[in-house]
This record gives C-alpha cells, sequence and structure tokens, in this order.
C-alpha cells in the first residue's frame, strides 16, 4: 500500500492582511496629510499606501510620500505596527507607521491619482477641523508620534537582495 500525503491546505489570502506603510512628518507643529478622494468622499490621511514587490518597507514609505504629497522625505524611526482587522472593506490591514522629516518639495510633481492635495495641519485642525479622517489610523498614528519615541528602524531589519 502505498503511502499517501495529505495536501497542505492553502490559506485563505482574502483573510491575510495587507501589508501598508504610513508616515507621520513634522515641521514644527504641523503635520503632512493628504486630501483624498475616497468613494465621492474628501478624508484625509497620512501619506500612505501599499508595500510593493522587492521594496522594503522604509523604501515604501519613503516612495509613498513622494508620489502623494511631492515630497521627499527622510525616515528617521518606526512610530508603531498596526492591525486593523476589520476596516469597513472587510480586508484586514496591517500598517507600518513611520516618522520622517521633510527635505525637499517639488510643488510641480502629478500627485497620485486620487490625492487632491498635500496640506498641513496642526494637531487641533486636524482632530478639531470637521476633517473626515480616511480611518482611525490617522488620528491614532498622530498620537502615538506626539506621546512616544519612535522606535529605531533596527527593528526592522531587510533580509536578502
Amino acid at each position: 500500500m502505498k503511502d499517501s500525503i495529505a495536501p497542505v491546505p492553502r490559506p485563505d489570502v482574502s483573510a491575510l492582511p495587507r501589508i501598508t506603510v504610513a508616515a507621520v512628518v513634522p515641521d514644527g507643529d504641523r503635520f503632512l496629510y493628504v486630501e483624498e478622494s475616497v468613494a465621492g468622499a474628501l478624508v484625509i490621511n497620512q501619506p500612505a499606501g501599499h508595500l510593493e514587490p522587492g521594496e522594503t518597507l522604509v523604501e515604501a514609505a519613503v516612495r509613498e510620500t513622494l508620489e502623494e504629497t511631492g515630497w521627499q522625505v527622510e525616515v528617521t524611526g518606526l512610530v508603531a505596527v498596526y492591525h486593523w482587522p476589520d476596516p469597513p472593506d472587510r480586508k484586514p490591514v496591517l500598517r507600518f507607521t513611520f516618522a520622517a522629516r521633510p527635505l525637499s518639495h517639488d510643488p510641480g510633481r502629478p500627485l497620485d491619482t486620487g490625492i487632491v492635495r498635500a496640506v498641513w495641519l496642526r494637531q487641533d485642525e486636524l482632530l478639531g477641523g470637521g476633517h473626515r479622517l480616511r480611518s482611525p489610523l490617522v488620528a491614532r498614528s498622530l498620537h502615538d508620534f506626539l506621546n512616544g519615541q519612535p522606535a529605531p528602524l533596527s527593528l526592522l531589519p531587510s533580509i536578502g537582495g
């Protein structure tokens, strides 16, 4: 009798979290945000987006910030890693939020599709200005940045090419 090996079940990829990155970029008492159109509504978010194949988390945060705001930044630390298991679209999110400092701005650079503009807001303007936030991660990321020391980037070493 031949031994049979049961196939290993494949995970349901729809239940796996999407990996995203975001940047908290301070300039004095103001922070860099994007105003974007999502499902016809204007919302405020940190510069953020998805990790793409072949890039590190830090590279993704720098790229997304440039693509969405026209700002070149230097990532200086890790604010937090958030797991949002049940967002409205029902696709879990694993978000790596970084602290970054602004280096230079290209005001003529076209912004990503859906981005209306980059905007600098103080904490009170963000939270008390009647802005609709894209997700609860926006306010939480700012809160955690302001109330903690960003962790060193050495916590997220990249292995390989």
